[in-house]
């Protein structure tokens, strides 16, 4: 199920057809100067030219009736003219005025940002360009791991920013928490994401630095704004061996209000019969979900969005017991998750404009872990480490977020904006043996301002209060960021702040009486942004305070650093029809917690991280091939145990082998029933091409005789499938923006 939306997205192509219509023309700016590589396309066909060096353009297409050219150029607001084709020859000027975002004063973004919307332009990231990474799985989150500050983990969902744990990074849709993104989590194995990437028209990934408006996130904020009204009314269905699903959306002729529904149903039992697995699974992996959702126009700028996710889980699998040789064990999830997002947005009068948004996430898992002997039968063992195999434990929550915020716009694009939160989160766990519970009461106030000193010189600052009624603890979180406009597309940002986030849940259950646990970020930035490429380069340095220990008792006794510096680099020009991103990140980070006796570099972090996106598109073959490649320096795993003193030692350690991944992801596009407007795709791909023996690390027996790599499922992954989508043709949406 995983990889179906990424095929739907990475379906790119250009329909080749007989030329019947020239369109010539010549695009210049507001000073009657040519604009060279300036886009031209007719929306909807993908039939596209970039224009030469004096402006000009000569475009050929079969297209025929009512059409819309969007031209565009980096750095100048894009415009869309209105044809009627019908085999005759045409001839356009267009002028396109500067974009002040880009071209005016000083951007206030924040160092630490990467900003991908519906509205970005040249080199910058779009919401497509972060699920269309090969092997992402359609997982907005996985998909940003070939961006700079995150590690390649492999054994485990969700991202691992700059030296912190995956708890650390939070998902935020439309301004409030998404608590759980992904379904509940296997030891050792990756876990797909709940919900559809088409709900989104813009992210935002802070890999530190964020605004005052998100919290409780120690290390990344990862920001996420659904869609808005679509375009038209449309219909679609998938075809995979391991998923089907089928989904419509309908907009009402006034275009004031839609409504959708998608269902999907995944199960990799035959899969798993035809590809060997290391892991034997005696129930599925099988997933169920299903989400509906509407909008309404309210006002001319006023719209009210309504969304709600279902999912449910069915994993069981059987390993072999790690303390012995003919013993096996066994772990299985069942999990039901509700997710309910309700928001509005409207602009007041006088530059006031006002957004809230109300969500709702019911979860519940029952996880059920056994010894058997090779026969299958349930054993019990009365003494350590076995007694404690055999448990049931179930985990329950409700968890609601709402979210209030007012903004004024001033002079000169400055602007301020305030607002407050509150939280309610009640969490029940039981066992076999023992069941424990808490209720969150946490409320939060914020306060931002943009601030332009001149046009080259810009500050964001911000300041955020949160009270924690569990925790019965206040804190108080100053955060400002800097920005200096160098020359045109150029600019060098700093940012600084600290951050706050609750222990997570498990520690909770355990010990009601802990502290947040704080992180100071410091980082400088410096971008540049010209023909259609991006290049930027990043220095961060962060101290923790508070880190949960386990050690000999769970506390608020850890601490650590992270520091180091990272590259980026985007390049959409320079091979016709070619784009690709070059990504580094060096990382230094060491820290105390859990049941680490000192600091210690963390076991999911590595010093030096490469990644490689490339995307090719061949408009001829109506064909598109997807390539990445990531690089990791082998990461350290430890053999901690509790020695006759009561205290944990180290009593070995070593450094797992480099990682080395390529995916490759490819599709091609067809129509079978062109009354319908539908189009269909054929996709297809393989994760690990080359077999590499992926180790993420070591589990280690009790007594520490024996140890097992933690690696991959299966050596390599692959997947075929069909798509099809009836009422809106998105080959649009799937061409390069700047061809």
């Amino acid at each position: 199920m995983k990889q179906v939306f990424s095929l739907i997205f990475i379906i790119t192509v250009v329909t080749g057809l007989q030329a019947q219509t020239v369109i010539t023309g010549k695009v210049i700016n507001n000073k009657n100067e040519p604009l060279t590589s300036a886009s031209i396309r007719i929306k909807e066909s993908g039939k596209g030219v970039k224009a030469d060096s004096t402006g000009a353009f000569r475009l050929i297409t079969s297209e025929k009736g009512k059409k819309v050219l969007l031209v565009s150029s980096i750095g100048y607001t894009s415009k869309e003219l209105d044809l009627l084709l019908n085999d005759s020859a045409q001839y356009i000027k267009v002028v396109l005025e500067d974009e002040a975002k880009l071209l005016g004063d000083v951007i206030v973004l924040g160092a630490g940002t990467f900003e991908a919307s519906d509205k970005a332009k040249g080199a910058s990231l779009t919401p497509m360009d972060a699920v269309t990474v090969a092997g992402s799985g359609a997982d907005i989150a996985n998909s940003l791991r070939a961006l700079p500050g995150v590690q390649q983990v492999g054994e485990s969902e969700g991202l691992f920013v700059r030296g912190g744990t995956s708890d650390e990074a939070k998902q935020f849709i439309d301004g409030v928490l998404f608590p759980n993104a992904n379904y509940a989590a296997i030891p050792g194995i990756m876990q797909p994401a709940r919900v559809n990437p088409f709900l989104f028209k813009g992210i935002l990934f802070n890999t530190g630095g964020y605004s005052s408006l998100y919290g409780d996130a120690l290390s990344s904020a990862l920001i996420l704004e659904t869609v808005d009204l679509p375009d038209k009314s449309e219909a679609s269905l998938h075809l995979f061996p391991t998923s089907q699903g089928l989904g419509f959306q309908q907009v009402d002729k006034n275009k004031q209000r839609s409504a959708g529904a998608t269902a999907s149903y995944s199960n990799a039992s035959l899969y798993n019969k035809v590809v060997s697995q290391k892991a034997a699974y005696f129930h599925g992996p099988e997933y169920i979900s299903g989400d509906f959702n509407f909008r309404i126009k309210t006002s001319k700028t006023g719209i009210l969005k309504f969304y709600t996710n279902y999912g449910y889980n069915n994993v069981g699998l059987h390993t072999p017991d790690i303390d012995s040789s003919n013993l096996l064990s066994a772990f299985q999830v069942k999990g039901n998750n509700v997710y309910s997002n309700l928001s509005y947005k409207e602009s007041l009068n006088n530059n006031w404009k006002i957004e809230t948004a109300l969500s709702h996430n019911y979860n519940k898992e029952n996880i059920q872990t056994a010894l058997l002997t090779n026969e299958k039968e349930k054993l019990y063992l009365p003494y350590s480490p076995f007694r404690e195999k055999n448990d049931s434990i179930t985990n329950e929550s409700n968890f609601i977020n709402g979210k209030l915020v007012f903004s004024k716009r001033l002079a000169r694009r400055q602007a301020f904006r305030f607002g407050s939160e509150y939280i309610n989160n009640t969490a029940r766990q039981s066992t076999d043996s023992a069941k424990s519970s808490y209720t969150e009461n946490a409320v939060a106030l914020f306060a931002e301002g943009d601030v332009y000193i001149s046009k080259a010189i810009a500050a964001r600052i911000g300041l955020r209060s949160e009270y924690s009624g569990l925790l019965n603890r206040f804190n108080l979180a100053p955060r400002i960021s800097l920005a200096y406009k160098i020359g045109n597309g150029s600019q060098l940002n700093m940012a600084y702040g600290i951050f706050y986030q609750k222990p997570a849940g498990s520690f909770l259950l355990q010990n009601e009486n802990l502290a947040f646990t704080q992180a100071t970020h410091y980082i400088i930035n410096y971008q540049v942004k010209a023909s259609n490429r991006l290049l930027r380069a990043e220095i961060f340095y962060k101290t923790y305070k508070n880190l949960v220990s386990t050690d000999p008792l769970t506390g608020n006794n850890g601490d650590g650093y992270a520091k180091g510096f990272e590259l980026f680099f985007r390049d959409k020009k320079t091979i016709k029809d070619l784009d690709y991103w070059i990504s580094y990140s060096y990382l230094d980070t060491k820290r105390k917690y859990l049941d680490y006796p000192y600091q210690l570099s963390p076991s999911y972090t590595t010093p030096h991280t490469f990644s490689l996106a490339v995307k090719k598109f061949f408009p001829e073959l109506k064909f598109s091939a997807n390539m990445a490649y990531a690089f990791a320096t082998g990461r350290p795993y430890y053999d901690m145990r509790t020695g006759s003193d009561g205290k944990v030692a180290i009593y070995g350690k070593g450094t797992t082998n480099s990682y080395h991944n390529i995916n490759v992801s490819f599709a091609y596009l067809f129509s079978l029933f062109k009354k319908w407007n539908d189009f269909s795709g054929i996709g297809f791909g393989m994760n690990n091409v080359l077999g590499s023996n992926q180790v993420f690390g070591y589990n280690y027996s009790y007594n520490g005789n024996n140890k097992a790599p933690v690696t991959l499922p299966a050596t390599r992954f692959y997947y075929i499938g069909i798509f099809m989508s009836f009422g809106t043709d998105r080959r649009d949406d799937f061409i390069n923006q700047n061809l």
